[in-house]
């Protein structure tokens, strides 16, 4: 029996690093691409990029070429009758299967923990790649189409010299605590502080226009500064609960569960101040007490949606598995399609419905797993076929 499985971890390890390999490098390329052509990195960034594209790859390509490699072992494994030998002998098929699980039980453990790095370090990464490359993004896009805009700014030029804006016409959106800056010059130069985290603009000879109500000339030299997080597509990730990681989330859960409780015990505007009788503070007491059972749910959910991913890789041997060994064709990529193709009908589906479902609130946070259920029930009926006939 020892033989038996050395046999087939060692043909699955072997059909599982190949595809691996090949599927996670098509995959870096395109996600890299992808970031780079919204961007308009240029190719230092890129290749800085790679490390924290690697995470959110791995974690995509390693259940569906586990269940390549499945397919392939156990296809050719039966196809050669080498499991109707097996059961002559009067072993089970069952002895051939159980190493398998074991080993997508521990290579999910391992999915489970690049699903959290995908999530928290490798999105992070991503960002302060493209926020560190600001300055070359913006002088990429306006070279190339002669405008660049984000949801707080907008920048459009006549042509670019060097590194000077020729007749730059600049959009400050309104925020919360600044109102809507238009600038009109003859020409500008951008320096992005890191440090600082701040864009600065200097201006020669021009108009500021605030919010259509003051116009002022200036005829020297001005500087502007700009939040780099305005001045990109950059979002803040820290709090957001897709990006916390898992070993924070219980601490999250707890401070959100403590925010809802002081805003339902204050019933009244989010300051705590007494005697709520104003309809517009009771709207706007109402839309953030939303916001935060919104983010609650978000929580519950991201801890489910990590593992129940992650375990993806086993529920798919256990399907896998049996199917390959039932159907006894020598064409491993028919059964791999003909096991796959119901998984990305149903199960992606039904996954994406509880992810959906449970951040809303609307169905609890382990709904998230039903796919695997149904990936479960499926295989037990293989592997009752498979044992018996």
């Amino acid at each position: 029996m020892q033989t038996v499985t050395r046999y087939v971890i060692v043909e699955l390890c072997k059909m599982f690093a190949v595809a691996l390999g090949l599927l996670t490098l098509m995959m870096i390329v395109v996600g890299v691409v992808r970031e780079a052509a919204m961007q308009h990195l240029p190719i230092v960034h890129v290749v800085r990029l790679i490390p924290y594209v690697l995470p959110d790859a791995l974690r995509v390509a390693v259940p569906v070429t586990l269940l390549l490699a499945v397919s392939s072992v156990y296809s050719r494994m039966s196809s050669s009758n080498e499991v109707i030998a097996l059961k002559s002998a009067g072993i089970s098929p069952w002895c051939v299967v159980w190493p398998t699980l074991v080993f997508a039980f521990v290579l999910s453990l391992a999915t489970v923990w690049l699903n959290d790095v995908a999530c928290s370090w490798g999105r992070e990464g991503t960002q302060r790649v493209v926020v560190e490359a600001a300055e070359d993004i913006v002088y990429g896009m306006l070279r190339a189409q002669r405008r660049y805009s984000t949801p707080g700014l907008s920048i459009n030029v006549q042509r670019v010299v060097g590194r000077r804006l020729i007749r730059p016409t600049i959009s400050i959106r309104a925020g919360s605590d600044r109102p809507a800056i238009t600038i009109i010059a003859e020409e500008a130069e951008l320096t992005a502080d890191l440090q600082q985290d701040l864009f600065r603009v200097v201006l020669r000879n021009g108009t500021f226009d605030v919010d259509g109500q003051l116009s002022v000339e200036f005829p020297d030299v001005q500087e502007q500064t700009i939040p780099l997080e305005s001045a990109t597509r950059a979002r803040d990730l820290a709090s957001h609960p897709s990006s916390i990681p898992l070993i924070r989330i219980p601490e999250e859960i707890a401070i959100q569960k403590q925010r809802l409780g002081e805003l339902a015990a204050s019933g009244d505007s989010p300051d705590g101040a007494a005697g709520a009788a104003d309809k517009q503070r009771e709207s706007r007491l109402q839309d953030l007490v939303q916001r935060e059972w919104e983010r609650l749910c978000r929580l519950r959910t991201e801890r489910h949606r990590r593992w129940s991913a992650g375990f993806s890789c086993l529920f798919f041997v256990w399907v896998g598995a049996p199917m390959a060994v039932w159907m006894r064709n020598r064409d491993f990529l028919s059964s791999f399609f003909l096991c796959f193709l119901p998984i990305l009908i149903v199960y992606y589906p039904l996954l994406a419905y509880g992810i959906d479902g449970a951040k809303n609130g609307t169905i609890p946070p382990w709904g998230v797993w039903a796919g695997n259920l149904l990936l479960g029930v499926w295989g037990v009926t293989l592997m009752k076929k498979v044992v018996r006939y």
